[in-house]
């Protein structure tokens, strides 16, 4: 069953995508930050499953996301960030 959106709804989702690079971008610096700040093992757990999943997203090479996964460093992650933020990772 197929949603018919209304206009504005149908401009307020063309923007979100439009500017999703952004929000990931966004979203995985938020990310190093909750990581230095989690306590518990699931809560963490979530946590990197979320980066990975933005990093994949913004296109970042699968060996370094693997990379920072394994090594799950939040220092790792910051760098990443970094490299994405100085346009030394090419977005897709």
């Amino acid at each position: 069953m197929a949603k018919d959106y209304s206009n504005y709804q149908k401009k307020v989702i063309s923007r979100y995508y439009d500017n999703r690079e952004q929000i990931d971008e966004q979203r995985l610096s938020e990310l190093v930050t909750s990581l230095y700040l989690a306590t518990g093992a699931k809560q963490t757990e979530k946590l990197w499953k979320s980066a990975e999943e933005t990093m994949l997203r913004l296109g970042v090479p699968k060996p370094r996301v693997a990379h920072v996964v394994e090594k799950r460093d939040a220092a790792i992650l910051a760098e990443v960030v970094k490299d994405l933020q100085s346009g030394a990772i090419k977005k897709k």
